[in-house]
């Protein structure tokens, strides 16, 4: 396994479980890159039909997973879509079979940091915060000492299998999944497989919960709105709300720099707050960073050459323990899962 991301990690427990001898290599921080942070949105809310049945057989293996550790990995607390395009992902959990509600603003039914927004509104009922703290501490504890803090240089397929480099030494394996983020890009090209490898930056932002906000406060997905191409919203910290804002491309390139970034995405998730979020004080207290890929959407993604196997798609946390059941069938099989979703 390389890459020790949420999916990487998942599916390292998922084949240890089945007795399969796996090394999971990392360079650096367990889910401290594409996984980063402590808190994310979980939603059957999607696009497309064949996702919101894959987010709802996630959502039954959070439970197993919850059961086994004695925590709660999700709280319920509902996730609510805005804009003119939640009729589409009405439309999908319809098809579904998922429960669901479209309403309008000012709606009873809605405990959102913001009175008033543009367009209907989807509310998930199943939909919620994801404790990411708590799910990073039970995935590294199960993997144990599989964990190899190494940085994969190379990965070739031989004769025998599949060779794995790491500095002056190298490893042969029956079988190998990429799953590195950023970097799966590069590592899989080595055994020829093509996927989308541009990146840019991108920043979430906390901001304190004025006292007077309603409780619990669902997390929230909304439409373009004042610069920004869209934001997903909810609890981060206890007190806190995190606000991740899609801004215009041209301010995020790779080549423009982090830092740059990082002040273009601060005065425009600042702005935002403070024009359209009354519950909470345009007042920054942190800041989560990472590499997103901009060509990457809602869907999920799986390539396979000879013995190697790779995934990709943004989004992923709310996959992560259906992904790491998959990946380990696959790689047990040898087979190549179905794609889902868009992108």
């Amino acid at each position: 396994m390389i890459g020790a991301g949420v999916v990487g990690l998942s599916a390292t427990v998922a084949l240890l479980r089945r007795g399969v001898d796996v090394r999971c290599y990392e360079s650096g921080e367990p889910m401290g890159e594409r996984s980063v942070g402590d808190t994310r949105i979980f939603r059957l809310a999607h696009a497309y039909p064949d996702m919101v049945l894959l987010a709802g057989r996630s959502r039954a293996l959070f439970a197993e997973w919850s059961e086994r550790a004695g925590v709660t990995f999700v709280d319920e607390v509902g996730t609510v879509v805005s804009g003119a395009g939640a009729g589409r992902w009405a439309e999908a959990m319809a098809t579904a079979g998922a429960a669901h509600e479209m309403v309008e603003a000012g709606s009873p039914l809605l405990r959102l940091p913001a009175r008033s927004f543009a367009g209907p509104a989807l509310i998930d009922p199943a939909g919620g915060v994801i404790r990411v703290d708590r799910i990073r501490a039970f995935l590294v504890d199960s993997v144990g000492n599989r964990l190899r803090r190494a940085h994969v240089d190379a990965v070739e397929e031989t004769g025998p299998g599949v060779r794995v480099t790491s500095g002056t030494e190298a490893d042969t394996f029956e079988a190998v999944v990429i799953c590195a983020g950023a970097g799966t890009s590069a590592l899989a090209a080595g055994v020829g497989i093509d996927i989308p490898s541009a990146l840019e930056h991108h920043l979430r932002f906390s901001f304190p919960i004025r006292p007077a906000a309603p409780e619990p406060l669902q997390c929230w997905i909304t439409e373009s709105a004042d610069g920004l191409l869209g934001t997903y919203q909810h609890v981060a910290a206890p007190g806190s709300w995190a606000v991740g804002g899609e801004i215009d491309p041209a301010l995020v390139t790779w080549e423009g720099g982090r830092r740059a970034a990082e002040q273009a995405s601060l005065a425009a998730v600042t702005g935002y707050v403070a024009k359209h979020l009354p519950f909470v004080e345009p007042r920054p207290l942190a800041q989560v960073y990472c590499a997103h890929n901009p060509d990457l959407g809602d869907g999920l993604r799986f390539v396979r050459r000879g013995r190697v196997l790779t995934t990709y798609g943004e989004n992923l946390m709310k996959f992560a323990p259906l992904l790491g059941e998959t990946l380990a069938r696959a790689c047990v099989e040898g087979s190549t899962p179905a794609d889902a979703g868009g992108i």
